[in-house]
């Protein structure tokens, strides 16, 4: 190879080596109306002072959970973080490592692991958990193929108050497996039991519920889980991992699977992730669990060493055999979760939970005095609740922006029959300041 140097000459030379005789030749398939004619508008050159200055200035013009209060949940919340978080995967020696694939050099990050997976097993009440998902959509869609591969059956009864993303994930798992999906009803923003019954046959691999589901609302896992082992089927429960500090956990509900989205965890809300896919299940199901298992042996020696002990991904061993075509894991994020826990504790878990709670249900009782909204529904809630507005949710949301608060979600954009209603979150960063914020930007 010739090196041509970056001069007029050496440009000259390139050209003429590829045909052209001026560098606009290479560009006309472009449409002239698409080309710029006119100089770029960008400053001269900087310090380094003066470009920070600069990009400072620029990054203040933007909206952030700094300087804004979020009322938007749906799946992605503004948690507090502990700052124990950042200080331990912020070490080098977790930070730049990933895949732990020769256990004597990795001991360190498979013992994150491996504690991360502990911790999800007693958060979730199940006994054994992976390490881990790409996120809480595709965590779902992979239980579910789970569930058809245990079952031999070909049919995912899904709740239609599960999160609409993912349920539009495990249609497209279902479309390139060869599987079904179907997608049963809700009566208000609940699982409707009595047409549920309907759909589960002797063709259903399983049964999926969100709880507390996409709208906030927490369903009857008792009776969901009778009508899915009644018929031979799995039963697939999708969490909030913060919800858990006051409610009973999956596996007390005899789930055979369950999944959460890990964000809430110690993950900040990001633009769209990164995110944490949780998944645990029982133990008479682990050698069909998706992902990977670390586990803790002792060497030659005597000595505790941990190690991969189940890698069922495409990856690791014959296509055919494969669980899952997954081939990575949220390490680090899984390391942040295990901190947020380990810092948290039991109480501390217990303590988040309950703030979200009252806060959630302080601003929904402070709303519905408002005229002209309405809190449509009576099922229970968690942290999220619906609220049936006067006016278009889009407009409503860009009045309250100017007063730097983040509305709630336009419900009608997945729900054709909710257009008008918005979905609204309070998680214990909310302040009573911004909760009274709220709804006098919603009264003006």
């Amino acid at each position: 190879m010739q090196y041509i140097p970056n001069t007029d000459a050496g440009r000259s030379r390139m050209l003429d080596s590829i045909g052209v005789s001026d560098i606009s030749e290479l560009f006309q398939q472009v449409p002239r109306s698409l080309v710029l004619n006119r100089p770029l508008d960008i400053p001269g050159p900087l310090s380094e002072m003066e470009l920070r200055r600069y990009a400072d200035d620029l990054s203040g013009q933007s909206a952030n959970l700094d300087t804004c209060a979020s009322f938007l949940g749906a799946g992605i919340y503004d948690h507090y973080i502990p700052s124990t978080v950042a200080a331990v995967i912020g070490r080098s020696e977790f930070y730049t490592s990933y895949t732990p694939y020769q256990p004597e050099i990795s001991q360190g990050n498979l013992q994150a692991i491996f504690e991360f997976q502990t911790l999800i097993c007693q958060l979730t009440g199940m006994e054994v958990a992976n390490a881990s998902m790409y996120d809480g959509a595709t965590a779902l869609a992979e239980a579910a193929l789970m569930a058809s591969s245990i079952t031999g059956r070909s049919e995912w009864v899904v709740s239609n108050c599960i999160h609409p993303a993912y349920r539009e994930t495990m249609r497209t798992y279902a479309w390139a497996s060869g599987n079904k999906l179907v997608d049963a009803g809700r009566s208000g923003i609940t699982t409707n039991l009595a047409e549920l019954s309907r759909y589960i046959t002797r063709e259903t691999a399983c049964l999926a519920i969100q709880h507390p589901n996409f709208f906030g609302a927490l369903e009857s896992l008792r009776e969901a889980e009778a009508l899915a082992h009644e018929a031979g089927a799995l039963f697939i429960v999708c969490f909030d991992p913060i919800s858990l500090g006051l409610l009973k956990p999956p596996g007390e509900f005899n789930a055979d699977i369950c999944v959460a989205e890990g964000q809430p965890l110690g993950i900040p809300p990001g633009f769209g992730g990164p995110l944490l896919g949780l998944f645990a299940c029982k133990k008479e199901y682990v050698r069909q669990m998706p992902g990977r298992l670390v586990g803790a042996t002792t060497d030659s020696a005597g000595r505790r060493g941990y190690a991969l002990t189940l890698q069922t991904r495409e990856q690791h061993i014959r296509r055919e055999r494969a669980t899952s075509n997954i081939c990575t894991n949220e390490a680090l994020n899984a390391l942040a979760a295990a901190v947020y826990l380990c810092t948290l504790g039991k109480q501390g878990l217990r303590e988040v939970a309950d703030l979200c709670l009252q806060k959630a249900h302080y601003a929904a009782q402070a709303i519905s005095e408002l005229s002209g909204y309405e809190l449509p529904f009576n099922a229970p809630f968690f942290k999220e609740f619906v609220v049936k507005s006067p006016k278009p949710v889009a407009e409503i949301n860009e009045k309250l922006l100017n007063r730097k608060i983040v509305g709630g979600l336009d419900l009608g954009r997945f729900y054709p029959d909710l257009a008008g209603h918005m979905l609204l979150c309070a998680t214990e960063r909310r302040t009573r300041a911004e909760i009274h914020a709220l709804v006098e930007g919603l009264a003006e």
